[in-house]
């Protein structure tokens, strides 16, 4: 199975990063094809709107999104994360996340029909985290539910969020235990759910040869 985790913050060493690679500690001891992406090392324009994916359920816009969205349909499953900016997420995120708009298809006569591409094929599964300066969950804003909610438009069951607050300088979330431990327990309820579902499947696949 393969898992792809997105770092929606520019630094590579900071918070938002370290708190995911936490969360992927648990697959780091499975048989999983793990990847991980920073969002900065990409150049890829906001969304524009122009419907050019209705049909094809591919973007039209010719930038290095096209690089990520294969990585995003192989994968089984997603980590995404991003800081706090202004009460929501990074714009690197918002972007990458409206980018994947060309995975929503419409009823054609009644756009209030709709579902996400995954549906068509099974639910996927996700994480988020979510990070903030402030001591205040209220201070976070949008950020952790716009993704939440985006992923689950396209067709994601998200298992677990992590709200992490007072963070603010480079790599202190290593100072600060149980945000780390509740990083880690995010990402072994992710994997859990993946392999119960594979166990299921083995199991339902047994039952049909009876």
């Amino acid at each position: 199975m393969k898992l792809l985790a997105v770092v929606g913050s520019s630094r590579k060493n900071g918070n938002t990063a370290t708190l995911i690679k936490e969360a992927l500690k648990p697959f780091e001891k499975e048989a999983f094809d793990i990847e991980l992406i920073y969002l900065s090392d990409y150049q890829y324009k906001d969304c524009i709107g122009c419907e050019g994916c209705k049909d094809t359920f591919k973007c039209a816009i010719k930038d290095d999104m096209q690089k990520i969205y294969p990585k995003v349909m192989e994968a089984d499953a997603l980590i995404i994360g991003s800081p706090t900016y202004f009460y929501n997420m990074t714009a690197d995120m918002k972007a990458f996340l409206d980018r994947l708009y060309c995975y929503e298809v419409f009823h054609e006569e009644d756009r209030s029909v709709w579902m996400g591409l995954n549906e068509a094929f099974g639910v996927k599964y996700a994480a988020v985290v979510a990070v903030c300066e402030q001591n205040d969950e209220k201070d976070m804003g949008y950020t952790a539910i716009s993704m939440e909610k985006t992923l689950q438009a396209l067709g994601y069951r998200v298992v677990d969020v992590v709200k992490a607050l007072k963070l603010f300088s480079r790599k202190e979330a290593k100072n600060h235990e149980d945000t780390m431990i509740e990083a880690y327990n995010c990402g072994e309820k992710l994997l859990k759910t993946l392999k119960l579902r594979e166990e299921v499947q083995k199991k339902i696949r047994f039952m049909e040869q009876l």
